[in-house]
């Protein structure tokens, strides 16, 4: 392990980036503050689908990130072998019927990459993984890739901050909105609305979609297309699925205590108002809709019911890649902003770690860099 250079951090949010940057931090010795205005995962941690995957097509570097995101929970999972909150019981995905359909394009592209991936028609679904509606799945088949999962990431968050706290890490929450502290050019610790001030040699911005707006009080620029998201938790039922869903309509997976939790772009789009004070009004009639589109894809179109419904925004860059590591402009101030933080929280919080720790640029990051938005 690489000689620190930094003896303490302060780090502005309690999602999964945060948490694990934190706890890997105070793994390698560092004296580490986590101030949230909330509980832990009050963000969009705590409304993920939080499917671990790299299916699909995306620069390499990104997929090889997710990858070795993926790995990391394997890892974690040899240390939790009954844990209710992280599965590896793969991925199943089909398309629409039509011009848009790429299945076979992305099953070609995921063999090409040598990621695990199975082109089957619907007929064979039911002898490779359990729970599904095989007549929702169209004419060019689904995609089964074996190797992905999922977890619940409050979970996983609550479990790692035990460890963080017993490493002598500090929690401080509801301390509503915090600032990054700049003087002479570099930033020096974090500031919270109450009036607090916490010094540190090194601060990581992790608060999901506020980042943009955040980093932007800085003078720096991180394009933002961060969407309205919709997560839905059922109440629990009996029902055989095992694998992730990604369907032309709706996703959904299996959750800790039998619930399910679904989601959708279009119910998002369609049934998520912003009222005049900034707050979500949602359309209880869409929420509707897409538990009956959930139900039409699961064996047996079983009766679903909400428990529980977040929303707010979903962190995403404007190019879609991560944005991962220091401002080029200000010494000591980093960022995490990225979609699929469920996939890649474990491997980043060790990468930011290890740069935060050392002052070293490590090269998996090397194409994630703020100043990239700044250059155009």
């Amino acid at each position: 392990m690489r000689k620190n250079i930094i003896n303490s951090a302060v780090i502005i949010g309690a999602g999964i980036f945060g948490v694990s940057t934190g706890l890997h931090l105070a793994r390698r010795g560092v004296n580490v503050t986590i101030i949230n205005d909330g509980p832990p995962a009050n963000g969009a941690s705590g409304r993920s689908l939080s499917w671990l995957n790299s299916a699909r097509m995306r620069s390499l570097p990104y997929h090889l990130l997710r990858v070795a995101g993926i790995d990391r929970y394997r890892t974690l999972a040899t240390r939790y072998p009954d844990a209710h909150w992280l599965r590896f019981d793969g991925g199943l995905t089909w398309d629409a019927e039509g011009e848009g359909n790429e299945i076979e394009q992305a099953f070609d592209y995921e063999t090409s990459i040598g990621y695990d991936a199975h082109h089957l028609t619907a007929g064979e679904v039911q002898n490779v993984t359990p729970g599904v509606d095989a007549r929702t799945i169209t004419s060019s088949g689904a995609i089964f890739n074996g190797g992905e999962g999922w977890v619940d990431l409050p979970h996983l968050i609550n479990q790692m901050l035990s460890e963080f706290s017993a490493l002598g890490g500090t929690l401080v929450t509801d301390q509503g909105k915090a600032r990054i502290l700049i003087e002479k050019g570099r930033a020096i610790g974090a500031g919270t609305a109450s009036g607090a001030r916490m010094a540190a040699d090194a601060v990581l911005l992790a608060t999901g979609p506020d980042v943009p707006k955040m980093v932007a009080e800085s003078g720096a620029t991180i394009s933002d297309g961060t969407p309205v998201a919709l997560l839905v938790q059922t109440k629990p039922l009996t029902h055989p699925l095992r694998a992730v869903l990604n369907t032309p309509r709706v996703a959904v997976r299996p959750a800790p205590g039998g619930a399910l939790s679904i989601d959708a772009d279009w119910a998002a789009d369609e049934g998520v108002k912003i009222g005049p004070d900034g707050s979500y009004v949602i359309d209880n009639s869409v929420v509707r809709s897409l538990l009956e589109e959930a139900s039409r894809v699961l064996e047996g179109n079983p009766e679903l019911e909400v428990a529980s419904i977040g929303v707010g925004g979903k962190p995403i860059p404007g190019d879609g890649e991560p944005v991962l590591g220091g401002l080029r402009d200000i010494p000591g101030y980093y960022v995490a902003f990225s979609h699929s933080g469920a996939t890649l929280g474990l491997i980043v919080g060790e990468l930011l770690a290890f740069e935060m720790a050392t002052g070293a640029d490590h090269p998996m990051l090397s194409t994630f860099r703020p100043e990239r938005f700044s250059a155009q």
